[in-house]
């Protein structure tokens, strides 16, 4: 039988914002293809049901707001040495430039930006990456496509495209790949509890040539692909992953 080179198998791999989304499911597939996981997240009942339906043994469930300095040294301190990391948590809003306050700005870059660059740090400075291993950000198309209202989501997504490719370039020595993902319009709970009526979404799915918005599993095939030794050579890369709208 020939090996499968998108398997996962024998690798540990950390899913943060695991609780819903596109981070419980990767973290969910990830474990479909062998991967011992590892997933985190604020809401424990969540977290309970993500960590229910992971497949095999040997996984493990952190409780943790990656916002707070102490719970992220604390996540850190637990965990064994990696094969992979995906920084999925992430947080929306959508509100009109004449409208943006430090306190909004804040609170999308303390998720979005600063809690996956912080946890990069101290997994580099504690050596909880192995070598080799790789390192998955979930961005967003919302860098791209400037859509009114979206400005501090998107630039908290560009912030973090951009520390993704410098972090590619610093880590390449020890063997620490990094790229990212760039979904667009997913169905999750973070467009559905959103402020865009349906009738705004459907307008909205016109601009996609697919004629459709992503699932989470479609992001999660895309992430594997980036864990995987399929990837091996690939680093500082922008994966688009949005049903051809940037087009």
């Amino acid at each position: 039988m020939l090996d499968n080179p998108f398997s996962l198998s024998g690798k540990t791999v950390l899913v943060t914002g695991a609780s819903s989304g596109i981070g419980k499911v990767t973290a969910i597939e990830c474990s479909k293809m062998g991967a011992i996981v590892i997933i985190t997240g604020r809401n424990q009942e969540r977290l309970d049901e993500t960590f229910s339906s992971l497949v095999g043994d040997g996984h493990k469930q952190i409780v943790a707001d990656l916002t707070l300095e102490n719970e992220l040294e604390n996540l850190v301190e637990q965990l064994p040495v990696l094969d992979g990391c995906v920084n999925n948590a992430g947080i929306g809003i959508t509100i009109p430039i004449q409208f943006f306050s430090m306190e909004n700005m804040e609170k999308i870059y303390q998720t979005n930006f600063f809690a996956p660059v912080l946890l990069t740090r101290l997994l580099i400075k504690k050596k909880k990456m192995g070598k080799p291993s790789s390192m998955v950000f979930t961005s967003s198309i919302s860098h791209m496509i400037r859509e009114a209202g979206n400005g501090i989501y998107g630039c908290s997504k560009a912030s973090l495209e951009t520390f993704m490719k410098f972090a590619a370039k610093e880590f390449a020595i020890k063997k620490i790949r990094c790229n990212s993902v760039n979904p667009g319009m997913v169905h999750t709970p973070l467009i559905h509890e959103g402020t865009l009526s349906k009738q705004q979404l459907e307008e909205d799915m016109k601009k996609y040539p697919l004629k459709r918005y992503g699932e989470p599993l479609d992001i999660a095939y895309g992430i594997i692909y980036l864990l995987s030794d399929a990837s091996s050579w690939v680093t500082g890369h922008t994966l688009v992953i949005d049903g051809g709208r940037t087009l």
